[in-house]
């Protein structure tokens, strides 16, 4: 990458965009919802069950400029998504700036393992035990999706529930390829501890991106 647009890229005025697509949200708080999708290249958080394995190298993900992303984001939803790979990664500042002025909603889905940056209608925190989430961020979360792999899962949510605000929504999600081995446990865990809620990966089950 020329060191030109590796600049702007650190600077988010280009972004390594790796897809966008219009869809319907499938997990959380708002699954039901038409969102366009923005999934941004680059994670070095390395969780060994991620399904988007791909986008881990920014470098494989061409730098956009964040005008493009805005423009076509506006043809299709109110409601905008920005994913990854780990956004965070990103300074955000700009295309949140941006897609702001057109009026849109606009959501995360993050680990976050990086500095919070950019304005922010929703915050999905999904942490990731490998590289935990900054102090910051646990505060300004609107749900906490912890992914659950097996029982030691459970521990780590509730310590990371600890963490977070008090209007936080909790939300416990099995892990795809686990489903039906853990799907029976978080079941079980959520009607012992009803502060939590069970969340699906509906698309998937609707066979829609």
């Amino acid at each position: 990458m020329k060191k030109e647009i590796q600049q702007l890229v650190n600077q988010g005025k280009m972004l390594p965009l790796m897809e966008e697509f219009y869809t319907i949200q499938g997990e959380g708080f708002h699954k039901g919802t038409a969102a366009y999708f923005i999934r941004v290249g680059g994670c070095d958080v390395g969780c060994h069950w991620c399904d988007v394995k791909e986008s881990w190298n920014a470098d494989l993900h061409p730098p956009t400029e964040i005008s493009k992303i805005v423009a076509n984001a506006v043809k299709f939803s109110d409601t905008i998504v920005i994913t990854g790979g780990e956004p965070l990664t990103w300074d955000m500042t700009e295309l949140t700036s941006q897609l702001k002025e057109k009026g849109l909603n606009i959501h995360i889905e993050t680990s976050g393992a990086y500095p919070l940056t950019g304005i922010w209608d929703w915050i999905c925190l999904s942490p990731k035990k490998i590289k935990l989430p900054t102090e910051e961020i646990y505060q300004k979360a609107h749900e906490l999706k912890v992914i659950v792999y097996n029982n030691d899962d459970f521990k780590f949510a509730e310590e990371q529930a600890s963490k977070v605000n008090k209007d936080c929504i909790l939300y416990l999600q099995p892990e795809w390829s686990k489903r039906e081995k853990v799907t029976p446990s978080i079941v079980d865990y959520v009607m012992k501890h009803p502060k939590w809620k069970v969340s699906l990966q509906t698309h998937k089950y609707l066979n829609i991106p």
